[in-house]
């Protein structure tokens, strides 16, 4: 039983592990106390200028881990070897990991999450995450593929409230959605043909809101797994908002 619980407590550690990347958003972090940092990965074959100097400063004042690897090995740890800039990060956040952890936590909750399937504009993907902490959403289900991932153009467009959102993990949006129906939530698909609006959607129940891609919507696959689909009343004739707009409607909709 002991041996089950550290295994639980420490898979649950490296699933809150999100690594950054690229030298201004690296050592943006390191300059940030209340931001728990794990480790700090060093291309070795780094030129020793100002910015490395002081971000390997900076880790030593911190007391934090750094690593110095080959560039092949930076680039399995940033999995961006273009753009990473010899240097990556590791974030150990109370806020990012699995959405089962979640799921255990809260199958006796009322709860409202937004669910992003194929989001693929980073800029988007930052604006939903900084309206959705802004208007108290509870969580964004984030499938590790077919969405933008967290890189410093989403960590830049939304403003830092990254570091305040529950970001939950899930490999196919589809399974996890499905996971949460059979836990009893409602999962509701935005769509523009729908014939229920998105101010009729009760909120006595746990609720996700599934936000499609840009241009093509919810896919198939995950449409299958809404209970609902919902739509945003338009006028003049607009027949559709960008996603981010859309998801801070979702996020304040009971708070104006």
């Amino acid at each position: 039983m002991k041996d089950s619980s550290e295994y639980l407590k420490k898979r649950a550690f490296f699933d809150s592990l999100l690594t950054i990347y690229g030298r201004k958003p690296v050592l943006e972090a390191l300059e940030d106390p209340e931001l728990p940092v794990h480790k700090l990965h060093l291309a070795s074959s780094n030129r020793r200028d100002q910015l490395i100097s002081r971000m390997e400063s900076l880790a030593e004042e911190r007391q934090i881990e750094i690593s110095y690897l080959d560039r092949k090995e930076l680039s399995r740890i940033s999995k961006n070897s273009r753009q990473d800039q010899g240097v990556a990060l590791d974030l150990a956040l109370p806020n990012y990991g699995n959405y089962k952890a979640f799921l255990l936590k809260n199958e006796a909750k009322t709860y409202e999450l937004l669910a992003l399937d194929g989001i693929t504009n980073p800029q988007n993907l930052g604006m939903i995450i900084r309206s959705a902490c802004a208007g108290g959403v509870d969580g964004i289900l984030l499938p590790r593929k077919g969405c933008a991932q967290i890189d410093p153009l989403v960590i830049k467009a939304s403003t830092g409230t990254l570091f305040k959102t529950q970001i939950l993990r899930c490999n196919t949006l589809a399974d996890a959605l499905s996971d949460f129906r059979d836990s009893g939530a409602r999962i509701c698909g935005l769509s523009s043909h729908a014939s229920m609006t998105l101010a009729e959607v009760p909120g006595n129940k746990p609720t996700i809101f599934v936000l499609g891609n840009e241009t093509r919507g919810v896919s198939d696959a995950v449409t299958k797994q809404c209970n609902e689909l919902v739509r945003i009343p338009m006028q003049n004739g607009v027949e559709s908002l960008n996603v981010a707009v859309t998801a801070a409607l979702i996020s304040f909709r009971r708070q104006l």
